[in-house]
């Protein structure tokens, strides 16, 4: 019996110790496996297809040059730990390439011939561990024959767009001739040199917006004065920002561009803030800042209203009026992914977009015209005066109505446009002839005749996306500065910028990049919670109009008895007014209140569900773990 019992415990220590040796040996085998499964819904961690398809295109060889300081000991521990993961996306590249695309790591140490290479190609060293501390290198090079990209630096930070920017570099590389962009505005999106002695001690002359830096590192940018007669031959999409007070010059010129294939990507506004701030203007007093192109817009079928915003309250954004005072402002607008439209291929993976004071596009088009809306307001949405909206939350509240339908707030145009000028060129001012006559010679003017007969009346299938905000390209409503170990630039912290260049790339350059650009950021917000906020929100905003009314009815009230007052009356209010004031102070009260109990009800609401997610979360899978496992027991109990 005890040979038996020793025979049993032996045999369960081999056991033990045989199964041991099996888990080193495939956990060793395993690590040096080529082995991922990737189990996000959306394959967050696999290649995209844009990427796919791009590598198809690599004619060339190209080698992807990772210069990373990996022997230096103070290198933080999070940063050789995103190295890893560049690592792996590096070699996922390099399976998928076909054999064309070939990867080298440097080590660039102090006086080492990598840190000359990596200085000659932009890779930048940034201090750390002090002010006298070792230099850090970790950015990538892309090299194909004598062309070569760059990212200096490899931002842990910005991880969500690591391999859009190494599939963007790449195709750099496969596309050497760069299309040409023309950029038309009113604005100085494209920076401005100004004179050293016209600016102001600490003033700096204008720089590039963000997103239209952004398009300089893949296109030819070039700026069309707004006063233009035609568009250049070779600028393939137009992108015009803020059209205020074109001259029909001007907008004879953006139609015949289109008319003949050109790509048009149009940006108005009904108030745009970006126009005040850049003109200086201290005033507290609107000044009119709404552009539109409502000629054009009247020949393709679109409807649209320079002096109308739109008002979303479930869409109300926190806004900072003055120094600890937040309110919530429907007019300016924080879209989330129930207003983007997912079916298209430009917005199917943006989750937010701001547009601070946009206007609304109808649908008045003929069936030659396909109207595709891209971002919308809820049903909850409706229009207020623009002029209204400048004062803020209370202002835009007393005039809300809803509209009971979704409001377009950016559109694609498609089918066959007609000439908003079917009578040709547009005339000429007086001034303007008078001066063409003394400098054109005969030769110019019969070919002037010639243009004017030559005008098109229809266009060939194209695409045009209308956008009803400009102050959403504007660096503060859409990018935040960053600084990693010293290297300074600019993160997204929403969709705006994708909105933009993904319009861009699409019919600039073709849709792979745009399919790249948003990926790795996947959100799942709590519809429930999103919910339960905006019918709050709504009642709150319709008991702050009860409020705001009854005090308009008051104050009414108490001019009409100052006027009916004695003339030797001054200070001393009449019982009318006393017992008007009070009844007053008694509604206000009873409003907060009820104020309150929202507010209240709302938190309790939200609370309860998130304790309800939490126990999902936490409790649920474990609790089925311990039902399986009892429920295995049980079986295996009947069967023996």
């Amino acid at each position: 019996m005890k040979n038996v019992n020793l025979w049993k415990t032996g045999g369960g220590i081999v056991g033990l110790v045989l199964l041991f040796v099996i888990l080193v040996a495939l956990n060793i085998i395993v690590s040096q496996m080529k082995l991922r499964v990737d189990c996000t819904e959306e394959k967050l961690y696999t290649l995209s297809e844009g990427t796919k398809q791009l590598l198809k295109k690599i004619d060339r060889p190209i080698t992807l040059k990772l210069f990373f300081s990996s022997s230096e000991p103070q290198v933080p521990v999070f940063i050789k730990t995103y190295a890893k993961i560049v690592r792996q996306l590096l070699d996922e590249y390099r399976m998928l390439s076909r054999g064309k695309i070939r990867i080298e790591e440097y080590d660039p140490k102090p006086d080492s011939e990598a840190e000359d290479w990596a200085g000659r190609y932009g890779v930048t060293g940034q201090q750390i561990g002090g002010l006298f501390g070792p230099k850090m290198y970790f950015g990538l090079v892309a090299v194909a024959g004598d062309t070569d990209a760059t990212l200096p630096v490899l931002d842990p930070n910005d991880h969500e767009r690591l391999e859009y920017n190494i599939s963007r570099m790449i195709a750099r590389l496969i596309n050497t001739q760069k299309p040409v962009i023309g950029v038309m505005s009113k604005l100085p999106v494209l920076g401005a040199e100004v004179p050293p002695y016209m600016l102001q001690p600490g003033m700096k002359a204008p720089q590039p917006w963000v997103a239209f830096k952004e398009l300089k590192e893949d296109y030819v940018v070039r700026d069309v004065s707004p006063t233009v007669s035609e568009i250049d031959k070779d600028i393939s999409t137009l992108v015009v920002v803020h059209p205020k007070d074109l001259s029909d010059e001007a907008l004879y010129a953006i139609d015949q561009f289109v008319l003949r294939g050109g790509s048009l990507i149009v940006f108005v506004d009904p108030l745009c803030l970006v126009e005040r701030e850049t003109s200086g203007s201290q005033s507290f007093m609107p000044m009119k800042t709404s552009s539109d192109l409502n000629k054009l817009f009247s020949a393709w079928g679109i409807g649209y209203n320079p002096d109308k915003v739109v008002a979303d309250m479930r869409a109300a954004s926190r806004v900072q009026t003055a120094p600890g005072k937040i309110e919530e402002n429907a007019a300016w607008l924080s879209l989330d992914r129930r207003s983007i439209n997912a079916k298209d291929v430009l917005t199917a993976k943006l989750e937010s977009i701001m547009l601070p004071f946009a206007g609304v596009f109808r649908d008045e088009t003929s069936p030659d015209i396909t109207v595709t809306p891209l971002l919308t307001s809820s049903a909850s949405a409706g229009m207020v005066d623009a002029m209204t909206a400048f004062f803020g939350a209370s202002s835009i509240n007393r005039e809300f109505k809803k509209e009971g339908k979704q409001l377009y707030l950016a559109v694609r145009l498609s089918g066959k446009f007609k000439t908003a000028f079917p009578n040709g060129k547009p005339e000429k001012t007086e001034e303007d002839k008078s001066k063409n006559e003394k400098s054109q010679s005969d030769t110019e003017k019969k070919t002037d005749e010639k243009k004017v007969e030559e005008s098109l009346k229809e266009g060939v299938n194209k695409s045009v996306i209308l956008v009803a905000d400009v102050d959403m390209l504007y660096d503060r409503f859409c990018v935040q500065e960053i600084n990693f170990f010293g290297f300074k630039g600019e993160r997204p912290f929403n969709d705006n910028l994708n909105f933009f260049v993904n319009a861009v790339e699409q019919f600039a350059s073709g849709p792979e990049l745009s399919a790249i650009r948003t990926r790795g950021k996947y959100e799942r917000p709590f519809d429930r919670v999103l919910e339960l906020e905006e019918k709050a929100r709504e009642k709150w905003y319709a008991m702050e109009q009860e409020l705001v009314n009854k005090l308009q009815q008051t104050q009414s009230q108490l001019q009409e008895l100052e006027r009916q007052k004695d003339k030797t009356q001054k200070v001393i209010l009449s019982n009318e007014q006393k017992e008007a004031i009070m009844r007053f102070k008694q509604e206000e009260m009873r409003i907060k209140e009820e104020l309150k109990i929202v507010r209240r009800n709302l938190r309790r609401d939200i609370e309860r569900l998130g304790v309800k997610v939490k126990v999902i979360n936490i409790a649920l899978m474990p609790f089925l773990v311990a039902v399986a496992g009892v429920s295995f027991g049980i079986y295996r109990r009947r069967k023996r």
